[in-house]
């Protein structure tokens, strides 16, 4: 299984494009390193899977009952704008002009690690994420999340 760490900001230019931080290129897998699909996040930010993250997950997706009006909604949500992406020679990914509307992303953006993926947020965003959010509601967010069981 892959699995990110880090947070590093970057630069979006005129084109839409980021130099993918050295810090998350040592981190890809050796097969596959630089093809990735991007998507909407569950928040007002990007994902971006690394191929052998996304394929498992579109696998499940597929298996889905077509029948359910749910499932249905969920993949136009899902899948909406979901994009493969390949590193440039210089080591910039270029990101879809309505993806980047999506987020509301600028010139300044942040890259943080979520597991198997890489969020992309735009960095007044991501500061303002976290103004709001205080050590005792971490702590009570974490309680909450880390002591549910499975089947519970």
């Amino acid at each position: 299984m892959i699995g990110f760490l880090g947070e590093y900001e970057a630069t979006l230019d005129a084109k839409g494009r980021f130099l993918l931080p050295a810090g998350f290129k040592k981190q890809l897998p050796e097969e596959g390193v630089g093809y990735f699909i991007i998507n909407r996040g569950f928040e007002k930010c990007l994902t971006l899977y690394t191929q052998q993250s996304w394929d498992p997950i579109f696998s499940e997706i597929s298996k889905l009952n077509d029948f359910d009006p749910k499932v249905r909604e969920f993949r136009r949500y899902f899948l909406n704008g979901a994009t493969q992406l390949e590193l440039d020679s210089a080591g910039r990914l270029l990101l879809p002009k309505n993806l980047t509307d999506h987020a509301g992303l600028e010139k300044e953006i942040v890259l943080v690690s979520a597991v198997n993926k890489i969020e992309i947020w735009d960095k007044i965003k991501y500061m303002q994420f976290f103004e709001t959010f205080t050590p005792q509601s971490f702590s009570d967010l974490a309680n909450e999340v880390m002591n549910k069981k499975e089947g519970i």
